[in-house]
């Protein structure tokens, strides 16, 4: 008989015989099964060519875990070059991210996130083993190696114990401040629409022109939950289609924080696109926008055509290009007060689409044009603009606007 076998048995003569002693009828258990994995990671990349980010999610298992450092290995040449939610260091291949203070501490079955932002060159194949605080993750945990306690539960009028039912770990979610929305005005992931046409908070807007662009709510695809908002973005000027908020916004301002999950279908486009627009009431009523150009994620100002940043080789190799088939997270924040405005993705800032009042070369030189910019933003629209050929399929969850950072 194995070691865990004797153990098994002693513990179950000892359960019987402790019913048994108090005059009750034994209670037959089942054998003990295979211990829970000590903990799960999932690894999203996001790669587009010589570079990638991606997210990774740690989620406790049957133990609360108090601060954590995750390990894995990459096969390929990537390179890490920064990390968010986490501090990330490589040694070789080896990379290792640790807890940052508010989110060491993760309940049984709590999670947590966190992102990198790296290089490669020839291979950028996904890790698949993890070790977090030296134990594997996503394989089963050891076999205890000491007795449980005894079950609890009620005792019956005979005697006898009755077993108690499953108890349910911790809900799930991410702590810090990706974890929800906090106190923001607008919080949505589209899990009251009914379907079909986006109604009651949300209002489907057709600037300028009606084409063949539609909005509709999708239950096949969505971030988190069960729906999303696709819109099939056509090519053309008049195919231009937006989901609009109808919630007021005015609590927020003059600081807008900003962040929403979108899903591209096709690449930016090297002509310009928009995907999100404002309109600013301080700028005669014209868009903010953000959008792409040359391949890359930009903001365009619609009253004089302003881009951030620069459409040089140097300004779009400071911005990002944006992945297809999987969820970025689009953070921003527009201080209506200085006229200053910043970017993130994935939770990583983003240097080319920064405007802080400091010229910066190949950057903000269209911007600053104009000295006295002071957007005073009054609602928010997802969707889809063509100023060419170019056409796309894409999808919106998890929208939040407040007057603090919400995160990713």
């Amino acid at each position: 008989m194995t070691l865990n076998a004797r153990w098994k048995a002693r513990w179950t003569l000892s359960v019987i015989a402790a019913v048994a002693a108090a005059g009750g009828a034994a209670v037959a258990l089942a054998p003990a099964a295979d211990a829970a994995p000590a903990c799960q990671v999932a690894y999203q990349g996001n790669p587009w060519a010589g570079g990638f980010t991606a997210n990774v999610r740690i989620t406790a298992g049957a133990q609360a875990i108090n601060g954590w450092t995750l390990t894995w290995t990459y096969t390929g040449d990537q390179r890490v070059t920064n990390g968010w939610n986490a501090t990330v260091r490589q040694s070789d291949q080896t990379v290792t991210a640790t807890n940052l203070s508010w989110n060491g501490s993760l309940a049984p079955g709590g999670s947590t996130e966190f992102g990198v932002q790296g290089t490669w060159t020839s291979a950028n194949p996904t890790p698949t083993a993890f070790t977090l605080n030296g134990l594997s993750c996503n394989e089963p945990g050891p076999t205890p190696s000491s007795p449980p306690p005894s079950p609890s539960g009620p005792v019956s009028p005979s005697g006898s114990v009755s077993p108690s039912g499953p108890v349910s770990p911790s809900a799930s979610g991410s702590t810090g401040p990706g974890g929800g929305c906090g106190s923001a005005a607008l919080c949505d992931g589209f899990e009251n629409q009914p379907g079909g046409t986006p109604s009651g908070s949300w209002s489907v807007v057709y600037p300028n022109c009606s084409g063949t662009g539609t909005a509709t709510i999708d239950t096949s695809v969505a971030r988190s939950g069960r729906r999303s908002v696709r819109v099939a973005g056509g090519a053309g000027y008049c195919n231009h289609v937006f989901v609009r908020s109808t919630v007021d916004l005015s609590s927020i301002r003059p600081v807008w924080y900003g962040r929403f999950y979108v899903r591209h279908t096709t690449t930016l486009p090297a002509t310009h696109v928009t995907f999100a627009a404002m309109r600013d009431a301080a700028d005669n009523g014209k868009d903010l926008r953000i959008g792409g150009q040359n391949g890359a994620l930009q903001w365009n100002r619609e009253s004089d055509d302003a881009t951030l940043p620069e459409q040089s080789p140097t300004g779009v190799s400071l911005s990002r290009p944006l992945a297809t088939a999987s969820w970025t997270c689009v953070e921003y924040r527009v201080d209506g007060t200085a006229g200053h405005l910043q970017t993130w993705i994935d939770g990583a800032p983003v240097t080319g689409l920064v405007i802080d009042g400091v010229a910066t070369r190949d950057i903000d030189s269209q911007w600053l044009n104009r000295a006295n910019w002071r957007p005073n933003l009054t609602d928010l629209r997802l969707g889809w603009e063509s100023y060419g050929n170019d056409a796309d399929t894409l999808w919106f969850d998890d929208v939040a606007l407040g007057a603090s950072r919400i995160g990713c």
